[in-house]
């Protein structure tokens, strides 16, 4: 495979054949394939609502805002879900076929929100490349909304970053200090919002770097679920699917069970309820029951 570096990226709009401008990948990745349409429903929980409210301070502000948690609390699913990072994808999977794409997603509209996550071993190169790329994605998503065929020309703002309110950086910790310097320095020539999601301990590393500690005015620590509300989400989440003559008793010990088995991991949560839906369906159960439970937890890599 040849291995010269891609064209620098002059425009993210082409053209196609009927005059419609479209997205165009610059970065010299492949094409990803089509997103998947269907969509495991999102749980809304109070760390979810904490983490919005502290990206919706951040936006309106116009602060660098610093978020990090362990692995697996839900930090990357709540980041995307706030932007409507995968409603984006479909829609500008469409969007660069050629077809019409219909509608922006609202999520998309309401957030004003770029979502980026830095390769392993990032660099200054594709970290230049890549934040104005993100926040021109969706200030062209805006245009599109109001003025359908958009030429950048006619509206500058979509081909530049100035309809983007915030931008979500998740996996900060894998970038270097340059990498925190470019992040800066986009910081200071735009007016929007930055987040940067990390491990713990990323806020001790960003102390040592003052330029870019001192922009800091939000910070939040996104923590595991509860007990009590780990209890209450999922009640609510397998509420819907009961049956009046079901066991109730058998629900609350199996709720008390992926209590038990994932410690309030919203990771593995998420993940033992998929496997608990999958032994539902190749049984036909009507119910959830410790021993489903149990069940799903042994096709899972989860500690005893």
């Amino acid at each position: 495979m040849p291995t010269t570096e891609p064209a620098p990226d002059r425009s993210i709009l082409g053209k196609n054949d009927d005059g419609r401008r479209f997205l165009t990948r610059g970065l010299g990745e492949l094409v990803p394939p089509a997103p998947r349409e269907e969509q495991v429903s999102f749980l809304v929980t109070k760390e979810h609502r904490r983490f919005a409210e502290f990206a919706d301070t951040v936006r309106r502000h116009r602060h660098v805002g610093l978020c990090w948690g362990p692995p697996g609390v839900g930090k990357t699913l709540s980041a995307r879900h706030y932007a409507g990072t995968d409603h984006w994808a479909r829609w500008q999977h469409t969007l660069t076929s050629g077809t019409d794409p219909g509608a922006v997603p609202e999520r998309v509209l309401q957030a004003r929100t770029a979502f980026w996550t830095p390769t392993v071993n990032a660099s200054t190169r594709e970290v230049d490349r890549a934040l104005p790329r993100a926040c021109q994605e969706i200030s062209y998503a805006v245009d599109y909304h109001q003025y359908g065929k958009v030429d950048p020309f006619v509206h500058p703002a979509s081909a530049g970053s100035a309809l983007t309110e915030l931008l979500i950086i998740d996996e900060a910790d894998r970038l270097r200090t340059v990498g925190l310097e470019q992040v800066r320095d986009y910081y200071d020539r735009h007016r929007l919002g930055v987040i940067l999601i990390g491990m713990p301990g990323i806020e001790k590393r960003l102390a040592r770097y003052p330029q870019l500690y001192s922009r800091i005015g939000f910070a939040h620590e996104y923590r595991s679920l509860g007990p009590d509300e780990l209890t209450a989400v999922l009640t609510r989440r397998w509420q819907s699917d009961k049956h009046p003559d079901e066991d109730d008793l058998a629900q609350a010990a199996a709720i008390t069970t992926v209590a038990r088995v994932t410690g309030g991991n919203f990771r593995l949560v998420d993940r033992l309820l998929t496997q608990i839906e999958r032994i539902r369906q190749i049984n036909h159960l009507p119910t959830v029951t410790p021993e489903v439970v149990e069940a799903a937890r042994e096709a899972l890599l989860v500690g005893h």
